[in-house]
């Protein structure tokens, strides 16, 4: 059914043809042609993966300390963030279980990442667990339960909200905020903490001023996470911010400026550019510092890190 423009009960099968296309680590990723950006960094898909998601949720220190480890995927894509968990947790400890929740948008990306054996990577038993779950949506085996819904993640995330699930780690991997604000709303990240156990922690590539100050405004505390590829960190929360590394000085500057202001979606079904308006409008009424000072102030010292991201 690849290369076709259908609907399958809730399932989204796209016509968009992906080619994988090499990063510095060796590994590969495909490029958006909807979102006009690569799935990782150029520096490194599988590096990304278990830098800046896997270490920064602490899933190997996790491991030794039980049998059994929960997982939210938000924007499972090519099934890099997955596998370099589990390939971490079961190094660590091999009996221990993983029930894993992947969200998607389109499955045609995990199952051209499958058809292109780009998963052939990561250790076995995982690729063939991972072609399952693509394929079928679903695996239970005495080491792994995991389930993986296609659609709107703002519509799936309610499903496991309701279903009373507590992730001890959770992946937030959507295209950048301006591209798809829809998943960095003040309302989503709400969802996504209710969802967090807790003692769990949250992990993003994005250190975007709009995303602290919602992850924050959902309730949870933040920290820098750690730099792979891009010259920023990425972020990393939790309730509690025990074991958090601090962010620098000119990222707490950053949440003073304009850029700071979140994006809303109070209902959780408007459209990109309707969030995006409406975080415009909010900014050019704010008596914050405009960010282009920001950015100046910083440019006498050092780079400054990308706002974007």
């Amino acid at each position: 059914m690849l290369g076709q423009d259908l609907t399958v009960g809730d399932r989204i099968l796209s016509e968009q043809t992906l080619i994988p296309q090499v990063t510095e680590d060796g590994s590969f990723t495909f490029f958006s042609a909807e979102f006009q950006e690569k799935f990782h960094s150029q520096s490194g898909a599988k590096q990304e993966s278990e830098g800046k998601f896997v270490l920064a949720c602490q899933l190997a220190q996790k491991a030794t300390q039980t049998d059994h480890l929960f997982l939210l995927d938000i924007c499972y894509g090519l099934g890099y963030n997955s596998a370099s968990a589990l390939e971490t947790i079961w190094s660590v400890n091999p009996r221990c279980k993983v029930t894993l929740i992947a969200l998607e948008l389109d499955l045609n990306v995990p199952r051209q990442a499958i058809a292109y054996h780009l998963l052939d990577q990561w250790a076995d038993p995982i690729p063939q667990w991972l072609k399952k779950l693509a394929l079928e949506g679903r695996v239970e085996n005495p080491l792994l339960k995991a389930e993986l819904l296609s659609g709107d993640a703002r519509l799936t995330l309610q499903q496991v909200k309701s279903s009373a699930f507590k992730a001890d780690a959770i992946f937030l991997d959507p295209f950048s905020p301006p591209k798809c604000p829809q998943l960095w709303t003040v309302e989503f990240l709400t969802l996504l903490a209710q969802s967090l156990a807790i003692d769990g922690r949250l992990a993003t590539y994005s250190c975007a001023a709009s995303v602290r100050t919602a992850l924050s405004l959902a309730g949870l505390k933040f920290g820098a996470g750690v730099q792979v590829g891009r010259r920023s960190p990425g972020t990393v929360a939790n309730f509690t911010g025990q074991d958090l590394p601090p962010i620098s000085d000119q990222e707490q500057e950053h949440l003073q400026t304009r850029a700071a202001i979140a994006y809303r979606d109070p209902d959780l079904q408007d459209s990109a550019q309707t969030i995006l308006e409406r975080r415009k409008a909010e900014q050019e009424t704010s008596d914050l510092e405009p960010t282009s000072h920001w950015k100046k102030r910083w440019l006498r010292h050092s780079s400054p890190i990308n706002p974007k991201y």
